[in-house]
């Protein structure tokens, strides 16, 4: 049975130019026809025509519809799309007219999901999709086309195809288990398994990457009252985000914004200064800097130089970076402060970015020859992967039974396999009998 035909407005609520209506399904272009005055015959794929949508006699709009054949579409269904002008109103009545043809409203990302579905790629390039969409800096978008090109997916196809094969190695003498598995083929085959574990290693290494990439690296700037937090963000901001005023307890709550340091995307967090008080608005911002301090990747601590104190370590956990503000403002005038910076001069500031993308663990991003780095979906299937691997490499090096082996192998396929969400029971038995003649 086939899926029902869908319909949404794919570009973003607003005013606009253009918009574009999205149909997909084996009725779209039917359903297309009856509301559309441009062509009246069947059309000629991704070849645009012009026309009216029309309710009746009324006119909705002056349209270019295209058309493009399954399989040769985003979906690989059917597909029509309306560019229609842009705005609320005008797309919102094509669509209305369009699901009054007993089309369906599209689910938040049927469309891409049809396409994972149809073949047209796998789970990896469907998620980044959305990490395009959502990319934030230039590297953030890089990785995002990289891993929509297939760069993550290739990588755990080659691992599947390379356990596949011992996989097959092992089910032949699982099959034939009076000759039982020759020690030097069982130390080779484990020799395979760990190069294997090696790759997803590799993969895995690029989690905490991939997590800065998409959501942005957490910076809680904290510190004492008027030590120059607001005007820090600012300065890392390029514009006046946060109040700046030389009254103590200005900022009450938490500010966030992000901010692209190096095209590394990182999550800005100015909070409340801390200090003793009675007030219990202020004593309620101070609490929620606690909390940003606990939720932080990086603590950047701002200190006022002129105030010639001991400074305490605000963070024990996790990594803080001390910022002596107001170097301006001493006499006599010094340029030896370590990590010393002026929110109001701008002195020091490039030098601090350096160190906190350096802190960040991001900053050899640029040199990679491939910046695909897995999400926290493919991080967890790869380390139930990982550990199958490791226990069926250890069974192969002390001689065990290969149905043990097969057994993990047969975990770290599937924990693999779910990755691009390519899982097929009748691929082993394929691949076995391609390259054993067991029958023979």
């Amino acid at each position: 049975m086939s899926s029902p035909t869908i319909a949404a407005i794919s570009t973003a609520p607003g005013m606009g130019a253009v918009a574009l209506v999205r149909v997909s399904g084996p009725d779209g272009w039917t359903a297309v026809r009856r509301v559309f005055d441009g062509l009246k015959g069947e059309p000629v794929p991704r070849k645009a025509y012009f026309g009216k949508i029309r309710d009746g006699q009324t006119v909705i709009d002056e349209v270019l519809v295209t058309f493009f054949r399954a399989p040769a579409s985003y979906t690989g269904e059917d597909l029509v799309e309306i560019g229609c002008h842009g705005g609320v109103l005008v797309s919102a009545k094509v669509l209305e007219l369009l699901l009054r043809q007993e089309l369906h409203l599209a689910e938040p990302g049927e469309f891409t999901q049809r396409a994972f579905l149809n073949g047209k790629m796998d789970l990896t390039q469907a998620e980044a999709v959305m990490d395009l969409i959502n990319a934030q800096t230039p590297l953030a978008l890089r990785a995002a086309t990289e891993q929509l090109e297939g760069r993550i997916g290739q990588e755990t196809n080659a691992i599947r195809e390379a356990l596949l094969a011992i996989a097959a190695h092992l089910e032949a003498y699982i099959d034939f288990p009076e000759e039982g598995i020759d020690p030097t083929i069982g130390l080779a085959l484990a020799d395979q398994v760990k190069a294997a574990r090696a790759r997803v290693d590799s993969l895995l290494a690029t989690a905490d990457e991939g997590r800065i990439l998409r959501e942005g690296v957490r910076l809680a700037i904290v510190g004492k009252p008027n030590a120059g937090k607001s005007s820090l963000l600012n300065r890392l901001l390029g514009y006046e985000r946060a109040i700046v005023s030389e009254i103590p307890g200005t900022t009450r709550d938490t500010v966030e914004e992000v901010a692209s340091l190096h095209g590394i995307p990182f999550r800005i967090i100015d909070t409340a200064g801390l200090r003793q008080s009675e007030d219990r608005i202020e004593l309620a911002g101070i609490e929620r800097t606690r909390l940003a301090i606990e939720r932080a990747d990086i603590v950047l601590h701002v200190v006022d130089a002129t105030e010639n104190e001991t400074v305490e370590s605000l963070s024990h956990d996790k990594p803080e970076v001390i910022a002596f503000n107001k170097v301006d403002q001493l006499r006599p005038p010094t340029s030896d402060v370590r990590n010393g910076i002026s929110c109001l001069t701008g002195e020091g500031i490039p030098e601090l970015v350096n160190t906190l993308v350096a802190q960040a663990g991001a900053s050899t991003s640029t040199e990679r020859d491939s910046l695909a780095a897995i999400n926290a979906r493919h991080q967890a299937c790869l380390s139930r992967a990982r550990v199958s691997l490791e226990t069926a490499e250890a069974a192969l090096r002390n001689q065990l039974e290969p149905e043990l082996v097969a057994v993990d192998l047969r975990g770290a396929l599937t924990a693999i396999a779910e990755v691009t969400g390519v899982i097929d029971t009748e691929e082993l038995l394929g691949k076995i009998f391609s390259t054993f003649c067991i029958g023979k």
